[in-house]
């Protein structure tokens, strides 16, 4: 590296609570291999999440509880060669975690040793205090997920706003209260009320990150493949689409597929 190069500084938990405190918005978008990541580094994004919405994304699954801890690692190590400066967060997925404190804290040390990530993402309130506890007990960094929790879906029935009823809207703030107590870092709001979500973000010292939950919280987060406009069919009212790459990319294809056809591809300055 050249005497003259800027230093690389990498993005770190203490970061997100200073970037609360003087107001300044933490941007996240998730990422699942290097090319990406690498990508979303040198743009200058603070968060990296290789979600377990790479179960739907990146496997084809309708939701996201096929994914496995091997196949979460395999993305995350993924990911985090390709991010020199973007803290690096991952989801423990379905099943991983929800038994026991033992069993989410063994998750958590596989996540942490076999991928070099920066922290764990898991989803509930109450019922998974003791759990991060004893991940964070271990040195862990861990963020919270409430609101809607994709990996229990079933249990909703819906990918529908929640807590729009006071009594669901009292126990998420109780929750986030809790996950704070109990070491949290930060906090992902997923479709709630925004006028809930401010409350919350208000509410807290921690960081709020929110997708679907309107402006006030202390950061956004997005899934790469529907801001890019990979995906076409998920289209909710949260989600601002930035790039139209599906016809893009479908208009590239056809065309090397017509000049390879048509011997156009490889031309005589394209050959040795």
């Amino acid at each position: 590296m050249s005497a003259n190069a800027p230093e690389v500084k990498r993005i770190t938990t203490h970061t997100l609570q200073r970037m609360k405190a003087s107001g300044t918005k933490i941007s996240m978008l998730t990422a699942y291999d290097f090319s990406f990541a690498s990508l979303f580094d040198a743009a200058g994004i603070d968060v990296i999440l290789v979600g377990d919405s790479a179960s739907n994304v990146m496997a084809g699954h309708e939701t996201t509880l096929p994914i496995t801890l091997d196949q979460m690692i395999y993305h995350a190590s993924s990911v985090i060669r390709g991010a020199k400066r973007s803290l690096v967060v991952v989801d423990l997925p379905f099943g991983s975690y929800q038994s026991n404190g033992d069993i989410a804290l063994a998750s958590a040390i596989r996540i942490m040793k076999e991928t070099g990530a920066h922290a764990i993402k898991l989803e509930g309130g109450e019922e998974v205090v003791e759990s991060i506890r004893r991940i964070i007990s271990a040195g862990i960094p861990v963020i919270g997920h409430l609101g809607l929790t994709p990996q229990s879906i079933y249990k909703f029935g819906t990918y529908s706003v929640r807590a729009k009823e006071e009594a669901e809207a009292a126990k998420l703030r109780s929750d986030a209260k809790k996950l704070e107590e109990a070491g949290c870092f930060a906090l992902v709001l997923e479709k709630i009320p925004a006028a809930l979500a401010k409350d919350v973000s208000v509410s807290l010292s921690i960081p709020t990150i929110g997708i679907g939950a309107g402006p006030h919280c202390d950061g956004q987060v997005l899934v790469m493949h529907d801001m890019l406009g990979i995906n076409t069919e998920f289209k909710p009212r949260f989600l601002r689409q930035y790039l139209n790459l599906h016809p893009q990319i479908t208009a590239a294809v056809q065309q090397y597929i017509a000049d390879v056809r048509s011997n156009d591809f490889p031309n005589e300055s394209e050959s040795y």
